[in-house]
């Protein structure tokens, strides 16, 4: 069949876009967990599919926000959002139970009344290569950055900080000394395999432990007569994982003034201000040659390492105190302001590895809850 020389197969409905297809909720998270693995995410985060509507669930929408508050709430569900990616957990403390009552618990209810997945990367996302911390660095200009706080390989090694081997030379004292591993914490990996040493069949023993479990298995082998220097300690190290983990250490390709770098900020975060305390003995003109920053509140992330330049959405009293007597400039710009100008990028990205098979927008009601009066 055709129409004016032209197959119906070619023919598009003005002002409509072609339909995309569906995803299961199910290969849609484990997409955006290839995306960003979750293993990256801070021990005390709280991220993955936090909110699920019962199955089948299919997603032909996808809603980006930086924080899910009641007003992003009604906006996805005017959207016909099927899920919701917020890279803030609205669920981090425990639920102890989901009534109309406080405005967390609302939003749980709201999702599953309008059958709306939630799932947050949160911390994850502050950690790969192509995360907000990459983001936030555009800020600054051109630069080389390397992670402040590396992320490590999660599969390798599975468990323990530490291996150590010893010989055990009659089975009376293997068996004693086994029996009483036994009631000591957090040893994995416990293995034993028949050696001969100096001409005498023996049994090694090799476990992975804990650094705690180690003083632990130490004493208990002075006490059998069973450390001795056939007895080897050693460190596990989990291999780095290239451009990942948590902050930034910039190198800026040309030092630029602290004037300059503020502009270069406002300017990439969209903001009107940003708050500044100057380092001892520095101005406006001070060069900055080495920037560390860190999406969000970025204290502990940033704290003892050695910049011209601090640059997070924010910091303790304290911490900015200590910073300023070591000679180091600091530039607040609030906590989510440093976040929410990567979704547009994500967005982007997503679109990208999902294949466009879905549709992808970003909240416009999501903001910074604080203002300047």
């Amino acid at each position: 069949l055709q129409l004016v020389g032209r197959p119906l197969s070619c023919i598009r409905v003005a002002g409509r876009l072609p339909s995309r297809s569906l995803m299961n909720l199910g290969e849609l998270v484990s997409a955006l967990n290839n995306f960003a693995s979750l293993s990256l995410a801070e021990s005390w985060d709280n991220v993955g599919l936090l909110v699920e509507p019962s199955p089948p669930h299919t997603v032909k929408t996808l809603f980006l926000t930086n924080d899910l508050t009641e007003e992003v709430m009604e906006e996805a569900v005017q959207k016909k959002a099927d899920l919701i990616l917020s890279y803030h957990p609205p669920i981090f403390t425990p639920l102890k139970r989901v009534t109309w009552k406080t405005w967390k618990e609302r939003l749980v209810v709201r999702a599953l009344e309008h059958r709306i997945g939630i799932y947050s990367p949160h911390t994850a996302y502050d950690a790969i290569p192509h995360g907000i911390n990459n983001w936030l660095t555009k800020g600054l200009g051109a630069c080389n950055s390397v992670p402040l706080h590396p992320s490590t390989s999660p599969s390798y090694p599975t468990e323990g900080t530490h291996r150590i081997e010893f010989c055990a030379d009659t089975a009376e004292h293997l068996e004693t000394v086994l029996s009483k591993t036994k009631d000591i914490q957090e040893i994995f990996c416990l293995t034993t395999f028949p050696v001969r040493v100096e001409g005498k069949e023996q049994t090694r023993v090799s476990l992975n432990c804990s650094q705690k479990a180690l003083l632990e298995v130490v004493a208990l082998l002075s006490q059998n007569s069973l450390l001795d220097h056939k007895t080897e300690i050693l460190i596990l190290q989990k291999p780095l994982l290239p451009h990942t983990g948590m902050g930034r250490l910039c190198t800026l390709s040309k030092p630029a003034s602290l004037s300059d770098i503020i502009e270069r900020i406002k300017s990439h975060l969209k903001l009107p201000h940003v708050r500044l305390a100057l380092g001892t003995g520095k101005t406006l003109d001070s060069p900055v040659k080495k920037a560390a920053l860190c999406a969000g509140s970025g204290s502990s992330v940033l704290k003892g390492t050695e910049a011209d330049l601090y640059l997070t959405g924010e910091m303790s009293h304290h911490d900015i105190l200590d910073a300023v007597a070591n000679g180091i400039s600091v530039i607040l710009c609030e906590h989510s302001n440093t976040e929410r100008g990567f979704l547009s990028e994500l967005g982007d990205m997503l679109t990208i590895h999902l294949q466009n098979k879905i549709n992808i927008i970003v909240s416009e009601k999501d903001r910074d809850p604080l203002q300047v009066a």
